[in-house]
């Protein structure tokens, strides 16, 4: 078989698996696994990042420590526990999606904590004093005037770990996920004689999909950073 006639016999299979008769794997599982795990990463990262800039130590503290325990543990790790750790605890045995987006939460949770707290730090200071001064409590400034500002600074960190995490899903593959790199692995079992074009075809995908979300970022930090050079111009002149 050629590389032509592979691409033509299974390019469907690489992008949606078995789908619609069967489960939905490829390309499309792991856009979809990586998304859906930032999105519930996102209230957790909130969170953590407002705990990690608390004024209140028995908040700061015991927050700090949690996000550098996750950050400094291999997600591999994180996949493990969570493939046989969760269910001896809760007595229900997860699936492989189920597993990796457990796992892809708490791991990008960990890591969005510390794009919060940058964020939140980024800002100038006067910006919380002034909303005190106004009469807000702290979790009113915070929800009103600095988070705002925060997460729209932001966006490309976000898009950032975005990347990370459509790198981060082919390590479903430990676990039998049909992301991807598995379904790579399993046309390489089929065809046999094309390994180095089919894994030179999956290592395309990877970057087509996470350099043209790296450029994205680029886009939206010069697009953010315009304003705020613009005004510090007429702040100069």
């Amino acid at each position: 078989m050629s590389f032509l006639e592979m691409v033509d016999t299974y390019w469907l299979y690489f992008l949606v698996g078995r789908y619609p008769e069967g489960p939905l794997g490829g390309l499309a599982l792991t856009v979809l696994l990586a998304v859906s795990g930032l999105v519930l990463a996102l209230p957790a990262g909130l969170l953590l990042g407002l705990g990690r800039v608390s004024p209140w130590p028995w908040l700061r503290w015991p927050v700090t420590a949690l996000v550098f325990v996750v950050r400094g543990t291999p997600l591999l790790m994180v996949v493990f526990w969570a493939y046989f750790f969760l269910p001896s605890v809760t007595g229900h045995k997860t699936d492989q999606f189920s597993t990796m987006l457990i796992a892809l939460a708490i791991f990008d949770g960990a890591y969005l904590a510390e794009i919060v707290r940058a964020g939140i730090q980024a800002l100038p200071k006067g910006q919380f004093e002034a909303s005190r001064s106004l009469g807000l409590s702290y979790l009113g400034a915070m929800r009103l005037v600095i988070l705002p500002q925060a997460l729209r600074h932001m966006l490309p960190s976000l898009v950032n770990q975005l990347v990370s995490s459509i790198k981060e899903t082919s390590l479903g593959y430990i676990i039998g996920l049909s992301e991807v790199s598995f379904i790579a692995t399993q046309i390489n079992t089929l065809v046999f004689t094309l390994p180095l074009q089919i894994y030179c075809l999956l290592g395309l995908t990877y970057f087509v999909l996470c350099f043209g979300l790296s450029r994205l970022a680029f886009v939206l930090e010069r697009r953010l950073a315009a304003p705020a050079q613009g005004a510090a111009q007429k702040a100069s002149s």
